[in-house]
């Protein structure tokens, strides 16, 4: 077992400022032990639950510490307040001396991040319907199969037979697995090495949505795509690497899976199913602390797409997509410094919630600028700063617009 970490005890005077958004050193996260502390952020896109107000017990900066990245809200002290800060890098040994914070920690993630994800689908993508997990599941299976995509239809199809037996298309399910067969075995392309690991093909489903949930994924090699099916297309939310892990939310809360998890490329994965996951706490600290970081992360991003909602012109809204994805890739915004990103400009554009049949006229007038190559199916910008330059002109133009609409709505006489 590790040290026990050392904690420190940190004070602060009423009306002073203990954290402030965007500042980019957030090596530490705090928990309070006296005193009331008030979060707040520049603009915020969705009211998240919970209070702002922070009293003793309650822990602020995490996800911004754990994640390495800039804060995302400010903290100010509303009376004189103790805190006990926390370093990164003692998180591991913390959690192994106390548990229930991990948990607590990892359960308030899930929680804020499945909230999250669903405001920024509404968001991107205005006209989505909920659907419940038997109509998601039989629709996956149809869209796959219109795209005759067979193994992932029969996958569809199975799954939706076997979690929903009594579900309004189980006859048309029923004839479409009997026609899929000889599909079946190519659906998974076996269990792996050991109990625990299990390889995939390209193109193979993992897990779909609306499927129960029972075991979180962590990607040993190889590459994983996030995605939804919303009206007859692929839409991507995130493409995942080595070392990163998914899953965790249908796992730690219960609830069906909220999207399809689909092989990027051939990918190997470790599984942690539900029974054993509490005692990974305190036996693998490591994966825990892992997956700690890897929620705050997500937070992070999600934080960051939410505010690239706010940019109107669609053109803009892919020049930060691009930003965002090297500031999570941590990638040093310096000249002549060239990057590949992961996915290719439809890809992008889907990531930013401009719809299909609107996205080629946008990605022509993005591969006007010589800065910006397709290779390999592939986004290559030959000078990151490049992306810095036109996110941050983009939105200066959405700030003056939003002033300019401000300014006429106060006038007098105008429609309110």
């Amino acid at each position: 077992m590790a040290e026990r970490p050392q904690l420190v005890s940190v004070n602060f005077k009423k009306d002073m400022y203990i954290t402030v958004e965007g500042k980019q050193d957030a090596g530490c996260f705090f928990i309070l032990r006296q005193g009331k502390v008030q979060l707040s952020k520049t603009t915020e896109v969705v009211k998240e639950a919970g209070s702002s107000l922070l009293g003793p017990g309650d822990f602020f900066g995490v996800v911004s510490s754990l994640s390495s990245h800039s804060h995302i809200e400010t903290a100010q002290a509303l009376t004189d307040v103790s805190l006990i800060s926390v370093h990164r890098n003692h998180f591991e040994g913390l959690i192994q001396y106390n548990t229930s914070l991990a948990m607590k920690i990892i359960l308030q993630f899930s929680q804020r991040l499945r909230y999250l994800n669903k405001a920024l689908t509404l968001l991107t993508l205005k006209h989505i319907i909920e659907e419940d997990g038997a109509s998601q599941l039989f629709k996956i299976g149809e869209y796959y199969y219109k795209k005759t995509l067979y193994p992932q239809a029969y996958y569809g199809y199975q799954q939706y037979l076997t979690y929903y037996p009594k579900g309004e298309y189980v006859e048309r399910a029923q004839e479409r697995r009997v026609k899929l067969a000889p599909y079946g075995q190519l659906t998974i392309d076996g269990a792996g090495e050991t109990e625990f690991n299990r390889t995939y093909a390209k193109e193979s489903i993992l897990f779909a949505e609306g499927e129960p949930g029972a075991e979180l994924f962590i990607i040993q090699s190889g590459a994983v795509k996030i995605i939804k099916i919303v009206d007859d297309a692929e839409v991507i939310l995130a493409v995942l690497k080595k070392g990163d892990i998914f899953g965790e939310m249908a796992l730690l809360e219960s609830k069906p899976r909220s999207a399809s998890a689909i092989a990027y490329e051939d990918c190997t994965v470790t599984t942690v199913k539900k029974a054993n996951f509490e005692g990974f706490t305190a036996s693998q600290p490591q994966i825990i602390a892992r997956l700690t970081q890897l929620l705050a992360e997500r937070i992070w991003f999600i934080h960051k797409q939410l505010a690239n909602t706010l940019i109107q012109d669609p053109v803009g809204r892919m020049y930060d997509g691009m930003l965002m994805h090297l500031e999570k890739n941590r990638v040093a915004l310096e000249p002549k410094t060239g990057y590949t990103f992961s996915f290719g400009p439809q890809e992008l554009a889907n990531m930013v919630g401009i719809p299909p049949e609107e996205a080629p006229k946008f990605i022509d007038n993005i591969l006007e600028n010589q800065k910006i190559q397709v290779v390999d199916n592939k986004i290559r910008i030959m000078d990151v700063t490049e992306a810095l330059k036109q996110s941050e002109y983009y939105r200066k133009m959405q700030q003056r617009e939003n002033a300019r609409r401000e300014s006429a709505r106060s006038m007098p006489g105008s429609l309110r």
